[in-house]
């Protein structure tokens, strides 16, 4: 890579558009990620056998497993949130 080239990655790397775009492209996959999950997860779990319509068993099975997911998906974000502020807080507590 000659020094142009460095330079140029140099900028890219500190504009902030980029790096929203980034960001945001991220959480997309992250979602996508989450969707593909949470399908396969709850088709497994409550499809026995393909048909033209689902029966009430299956949808409710669907609905429960769906929002168990959310609910566990949620849980698990406001813990590492939780123990990010805590780390947080210990290491400002540490340089004091």
């Amino acid at each position: 890579m000659d020094a142009s080239a460095a330079g140029d990655l140099g900028e890219a790397v500190n504009d902030p558009q980029l790096q929203h775009f980034i960001e945001v492209e991220t959480q997309k996959q992250r979602f996508q990620q989450l969707v593909h999950q949470m399908t396969e997860l709850c088709w497994e779990k409550c499809m026995d056998k393909p048909g033209p319509k689902l029966d009430s068993r299956a949808e409710t099975c669907f609905v429960n497993c769906v929002e168990r997911f959310i609910d566990t998906s949620q849980f698990i974000l406001n813990r590492l949130e939780q123990t990010q502020k805590s780390k947080s807080a210990f290491s400002e507590n540490l340089s004091d």
